[in-house]
C-alpha cells in the first residue's frame, strides 16, 4: 500500500527500524562486565539464581525493578508531517 509521497513498502521498514531500535536498547540497558555477590545499591545477597540467569547482575531484584521504571523512552518520529517532507 502506497502512502502518498512514500514508495511501496515504506510504512513496513518505518515498523521494522521502530523494533530493531527498541532491541538495541534493550540490549544496551542488559547488564555487562562482571557481576557481584551483593547489590551495590543497598548491600543485600543477589541470588545465585538471579546471578546464573543474568551473568554481570549488580543489582538485586527490588533495586532493579526501580531502576526499570526511572528508564526514559525515546522515539524517533520517523513518520514527520507533510509540513516538514515539504521543505
Amino acid at each position: 500500500m502506497a502512502g502518498g509521497w512514500t514508495r511501496d513498502g515504506a510504512v513496513l521498514d518505518q515498523i521494522e527500524d521502530t523494533v530493531t531500535d527498541g532491541v538495541l536498547a534493550a540490549r544496551a540497558r542488559l547488564p555487562a562486565g562482571e557481576g557481584t555477590d551483593h547489590c551495590v545499591e543497598c548491600g543485600d545477597e543477589i541470588p545465585e539464581a538471579r546471578r546464573r540467569a543474568l551473568p554481570g547482575a549488580r543489582t538485586c531484584v527490588q533495586c532493579q525493578s526501580g531502576r526499570d521504571r526511572q528508564v526514559v523512552h525515546t522515539a524517533i518520529n520517523r513518520r514527520g508531517s507533510k509540513d516538514s517532507q515539504l521543505r
